[in-house]
Parts: C-alpha cells; sequence; structure tokens
C-alpha cells in the first residue's frame, strides 16, 4: 500500500495554506499500487478538493469532528529537496562536515520538515544522535580532541542545524531531539584528547567487539555495549558521568570506522534501547475505567470508550513493532490497576497497529521494522517509510502467563509477534514490507 507525501506540483499552493494556521490540521491519501496525490477540497480549504469523490476517505459530514488521522504532511517543505538552497554557516566551526555529507542528507530526510516530530524517536533522533556522533569522530582525526568547548560547540551545533533545514529537515530540530550544545563537549568527562583515550582503553579489543555489528546479536549479548562501557568506566573518575564517556568512547569508535559502517552500528545500538520502551503519553484512563469496570454492562458504551482513548495514543508518534508490544502492556497493566478486569483489547478489536499513527480510516496502521530503518525521498514521490505488519495483530492483554517483550527469545524471529487474528492467509510479517509514502491529504485533528 502506498501513500505519498507531496509531489511538486502542489508545493506552491500549498505553502501560503499552511502558514496560515498556527494549529496544523494535516491530510493524507491512500492509494494502492500506484503513486497517486488527489486536490481535495473543504470549504475554508481550497487547496482540498474532490475528497467527496474518493472512496477510501473518511466519512466526515459538515459537522462532524475528523477522524484523527496521520499527518502525511503538505509538500511544500519538499522544496529544500529540489531546490537546496545555500546556509550561510557562522565560519567558526572548525568540524570537517565533507566527512558526513552522505549522512547529513539521510539525516535531513529521515527528519524531513513537519514530519520529524512523528518519527522522533524511531527514526529521525537516533540518525541525528548518530550524526553527530560520526561528526564529531571524524573531525577529531584532524584536531586530536573528541569534543568541543563550549564555545565552539554552540556555533557548531548552529551550522549542523542550518545545513540539515538547507536540505529539508525540521527547523526545530534539536528541540525535538533534545540536543543541546552541550552535547558536543566533553561535559564531566576527564578525557577527551585522543592520544590520552588510546592510552588508557584497550582500543583492539573496543574496536574488535564494535567494528561491525548483529543489531539482533547485540541487542542480546551486548559485546559491543559491554565493551564501550568497560571503555568509558576506565576514563571516568568517581565525579563524572559514566553516559558522558560513554559519548567520548562512541566519538572515537566512528573516528576508526568509516561513516556508514559507524552509522550501522550506532544506529544498531540505539535500537536495542528504543525497542524496549513504550514512547508514548498515556492521557488519564477515567473514562474509559468507568465504562468499562468491574462487570461490563454495556459494551458499546466500553469500546467507544476505548475508541476514543487509543484515537489520542495515534496522533502521537510511530512506533515500531517491539515498541507497540510495549505500549499495549503498558495501557493493559494501567487499566487493570483502575479494576478493569475484562480483555478490552479483545472486546473492543484493539490491535497492535491501533497504538502507532493510523494511515486509513479502516483500522490501517504502520508499525516500523524493530531494526533501524530509514526514510528515502524521491522527487517524484516524495518521502516514503517501510511499514512491516499487513494483518491485524490483535494486542496482547497483560496476564500472569504472559512473558515480557523480548526479542532475545531464541524460539521466536524478529520481530517476535502474536499470529495474525484475520482469517485471510496475508504475508508472515518478518517477510513483508510495503511502502508507506504520505501525501497531503487526510485530516489530522490535534490534542488541546
Amino acid at each position: 500500500m502506498i501513500f505519498s507525501v507531496g509531489g511538486e506540483e502542489e508545493a506552491d499552493m500549498t505553502r501560503g495554506w499552511f502558514s496560515t494556521f498556527s494549529r496544523q490540521i494535516f491530510v493524507l491519501v491512500p492509494c494502492i499500487l500506484v503513486s497517486c496525490c488527489y486536490s481535495l477540497s473543504i470549504k475554508e480549504n481550497p487547496i482540498l478538493m474532490g475528497l467527496e469523490g474518493y472512496a477510501m476517505a473518511p466519512d466526515i459530514s459538515p459537522g462532524g469532528e475528523p477522524q484523527p488521522f496521520l499527518p502525511s504532511l503538505a509538500p511544500s517543505p519538499l522544496t529544500p529537496f529540489t531546490n537546496n538552497t545555500v546556509p550561510t554557516l557562522s565560519g567558526l566551526c572548525m568540524l570537517n562536515f565533507s566527512a558526513v555529507e552522505n549522512l547529513m542528507r539521510v539525516t535531513a530526510t529521515d527528519c524531513w520538515a513537519s514530519f520529524a516530530p512523528y518519527l522522533a524517536n524511531v527514526v529521525c533522533c537516533p540518525q541525528f544522535d548518530a550524526t553527530l556522533v560520526i561528526l564529531m569522530g571524524q573531525s577529531s582525526k584532524n584536531s586530536g580532541v573528541l569534543a568541543l568547548n563550549s564555545t565552539h560547540s554552540r556555533h557548531c551545533l548552529s551550522d549542523v542545524e542550518k545545513i540539515l533545514v538547507s536540505q529539508g529537515a525540521n527547523e526545530t530540530l534539536p528541540s525535538i531531539c533534545s540536543v543541546h550544545s552541550a552535547n558536543l563537549t566533553g561535559a564531566t568527562c576527564p578525557v577527551i584528547d585522543v592520544a590520552e583515550f588510546e592510552s588508557s582503553v584497550d582500543t583492539s579489543r573496543l574496536l574488535s567487539a564494535c567494528e561491525k555489528i548483529d543489531p539482533v546479536k547485540e541487542c542480546c549479548d551486548q559485546v559491543c555495549g559491554n565493551a564501550i562501557l568497560d571503555a568509558a568506566r576506565k576514563i571516568s573518575l568517581s565525579g563524572s558521568s559514566l553516559d558522558d564517556c560513554k559519548s567520548i568512547v562512541l566519538r572515537w569508535l566512528a573516528s576508526k570506522l568509516d561513516p556508514s559502517s559507524a552509522n550501522s552500528v550506532l544506529r544498531g545500538l540505539s535500537s536495542c534501547n528504543l525497542n524496549k520502551v513504550c514512547p508514548l503519553d498515556f492521557p488519564n484512563i477515567t473514562k474509559v475505567a468507568a465504562e468499562c469496570e468491574g462487570p461490563i454492562n454495556n459494551r458499546t458504551a466500553c469500546c467507544k470508550a476505548m475508541d476514543s482513548y487509543t484515537s489520542w495514543l495515534q496522533r502521537q508518534s510511530f512506533l515500531t513493532n517491539l515498541q507497540a508490544l510495549n505500549c499495549a502492556a503498558m495501557l493493559g497493566m494501567k487499566l487493570q490497576k483502575a479494576n478493569v478486569s475484562k480483555n478490552l483489547y479483545n472486546l473492543c478489536h484493539v490491535n497492535l497497529r491501533d497504538f502507532s499513527i493510523q494511515v486509513v480510516s479502516q483500522a490501517s496502521g504502520c508499525l516500523l521494522p524493530s531494526l533501524p530503518s530509514d526514510a528515502t525521498f524521491d522527487k517524484s514521490s516524495g518521502i516514503s517509510i517501510i511499514c512491516d505488519l499487513n494483518d491485524n495483530i490483535a494486542a496482547p492483554w497483560p496476564s500472569s502467563s504472559l512473558e515480557p517483550v523480548s526479542s532475545c527469545n531464541k524460539t521466536n524471529k524478529i520481530p517476535a509477534l502474536p499470529s495474525p487474528t484475520s482469517a485471510q492467509s496475508g504475508i508472515h510479517i518478518e517477510n513483508f514490507m510495503f511502502l508507506l509514502l504520505f501525501a497531503s491529504l487526510l485530516f489530522l485533528k490535534m490534542p488541546p
């Protein structure tokens, strides 16, 4: 199934429309097997034309509220991709930007304009973080140091941001990813000199453990992760943060690998951490509990409350399939603590993809692969990402017999997901991938 974000034809028309809204409303159109882009028309917005004739579009009455669908963001921010601007840099940053030129383009695509907040935790920020580490590491080959002082770090982060924005990235990327100029310094780690680092650490062991990793095995065995931790301990003092020294270790490692290999290692390491958590914020569950606690007298009211609740979750972020499992477990436990004893996921047909951004009104959510992935850009079709879920996978309701979510179960393939509930044969999740290209055609009502 293909969805598209933009195309060059609508760029000028859309740019003005988006600038008039402080609270953005995004639209998206589904296209099957072919790349297509529809013009929509909805009263106040002349840019939106023809929705009524589209069979798969949501049924929205004039006074009705739109369904909470994914941002597929207007195409105007694509302009920087097709006509790159030349950023005005500070001239005070000595980092070797040419060494990470390709990675900067990847990062700009992964963190594309208004798309970035929705891919932040899974794709954008892990790639942005990796690019900064590699930039510091590659630059240390000439400078001999693995960190900047506070003054230079401010100039350099500003320059990085300008370069990325000139290539289409979100203008508030450091804020979205919680990156500050201090991230380019040594912070509390006492060792930032390359020569001192190499005399203090078993660099051959570190390089052997981390020069190439299998993301699946690494998340379980942590061979590289443990080597990084050991090296960080050797250069840290009692008063220094181990995390600060781990950053120095990663920069040194990035200096010894080519940028592409370093990026694969860093993204693989970050995927181990992000797949252990649920990045969603859960609103108060009082209304759901009120309708669904104890013996459920009104199933319709209960499931309506549950559907309303999950619709808010669907406006937050893309998730990996393993993150969706974590989120299902977290919400289930919250409901159980609120005296909800029935399996609401089964009762109300809640699926794993119901926790992620929705791309079609008919319960078609997008779960990203648990392994690192990137967005891609094509001038004719726009930005695309890969989803790896093609069927309704039932969300597991927490129970005492339910094993914790783990990708290290040797009897399971990655991603470790429950079996499809659909009667359709379908394709196995681990073997199925479909492109999702976002277009500007489907309303997203942002939470207040």
